[in-house]
């Protein structure tokens, strides 16, 4: 059933009005969303095929001292982050200096952990960036979680992760299924370094969100992060972490392990300036975005969904729409892009503690304000 006061208030933004209105219209469908799903705080970002840009907020950044949640703080983004890192691997291959359809043997085949690696001589770059290499999760192995909790500061390498799943037997055949994984990513970072003989992050940095000037894109390399919203986990964090996941501005344990797997706090709002600019814009050539898209395989993450290289493919009750979901314990992003119209959204809410029943998901949110600012006409129940 319809929650009736978001009803209004997005059948509301079909009225033509100036900028002002909508982004009015905007922030009281988001206190009444984020209400309605009990986070903490909230943010809302928007940007439209004409270049308006709009960065909302609600709530709370912080339960214990009810500080304000504002557009300008930071939220962990989770695996929106592989679209960072996605974006430099489109260029390498543009570049001819990463090959899709090349074996990782190519590039990685001299490493002493390569032989034990699940599926090694099977597996294509391409097999990395669509998930379906065969390489499961190291992030939810027990015995990863509890090394994690055991040593909160501690900094890891690439290689220490991929060391929880040498030997194991992998869930199918290289290419023969699908299977969501940071893994891949982290492979695939280890491959691009590897490469470039550049850390990834000051190539994301200097290639595209210093040209872009998006501010509000930082690593999330430290237990410090400056600016970081505190983020609550509920009582059952997949990694085992505490409801509180950020005492004192101090994270719990080092964020830094997710790396290429995510490895980003953002705003909102610069983080639907990266989506526009990603899918619509001069982040990457025209071609690398229809390569991107193109390679979309059949995902199991819902109906009628696809994952390309470093996206997610749905088709939407608002139409088509690229973009990528992120959650870190603490937090949850959605970003969407929507191809038909131009539109960008992003939001993203500091708790991942489950939803009350009945409550619409952070991307059936976005479905509907997309809906509603299209004129479509409609809202997802």
């Amino acid at each position: 059933m319809l929650r009736l006061p978001l009803v209004a208030a997005l059948a509301a933004l079909l009225i033509p009005a100036p900028s002002t209105q909508l982004a009015g219209r905007l922030q009281a469908a988001l206190d009444e969303w984020r209400a309605s799903v009990q986070a903490p705080g909230a943010q809302l970002g928007v940007v439209t095929k004409d270049g308006q840009i709009f960065g909302l907020a609600s709530g709370v950044s912080d339960r214990g001292t009810g500080k304000a949640m504002t557009p300008d703080d930071l939220l962990l983004a989770g695996s929106t982050g592989k679209t960072f890192f996605a974006a430099v691997a489109l260029e390498l291959i543009e570049s001819s200096r990463l090959d899709l359809d090349a074996p990782i043997s190519k590039y990685l085949g001299t490493r002493p952990w390569f032989s034990r690696l699940p599926n090694a001589t099977d597996i294509t770059v391409r097999m990395l960036m669509t998930h379906t290499s065969g390489l499961v999760r190291y992030e939810m192995n027990p015995k990863f979680t509890a090394d994690l909790r055991a040593n909160p500061d501690k900094t890891w390498t690439p290689d220490e992760e991929i060391a929880y799943l040498l030997d194991a037997t992998p869930p199918f055949a290289a290419g023969q299924g699908w299977d969501y994984s940071d893994t891949n990513y982290i492979v695939l970072g280890t491959i691009m370094e590897g490469i470039t003989g550049r850390k990834l992050y000051d190539l994301v940095q200097e290639r595209f969100l210093r040209r872009l000037k998006i501010t509000h894109v930082v690593p999330s390399t430290s237990r410090r992060i400056p600016s970081l919203a505190s983020g609550y986990a509920g009582a059952r964090d997949p990694l085992g972490l505490p409801d509180e996941v950020v005492k004192d501005g101090v994270f719990v344990i080092n964020p830094q392990f997710e790396w290429t797997g995510g490895g980003y706090a953002t705003s909102a709002r610069d983080l639907a300036r990266w989506g526009h600019e990603l899918y619509a814009g001069r982040a990457i050539s025209q071609k690398m975005r229809d390569l991107m898209i193109a390679s979309a395989v059949p995902a199991r993450l819902g109906p009628d969904t696809q994952y390309g290289l470093g996206v997610i493919v749905r088709k939407t009750p608002a139409g088509t729409a690229w973009g990528h979901s992120g959650f870190f314990p603490g937090y949850q992003t959605e970003l969407l892009y929507l191809p038909e119209t131009g539109l960008t959204l992003a939001v993203q809410i500091n708790s991942s503690a489950p939803r009350p029943g009945g409550s619409r998901s952070p991307l059936r949110f976005l479905y509907d304000v997309a809906a509603a600012v299209q004129g479509a006409g409609f809202l997802v129940p």
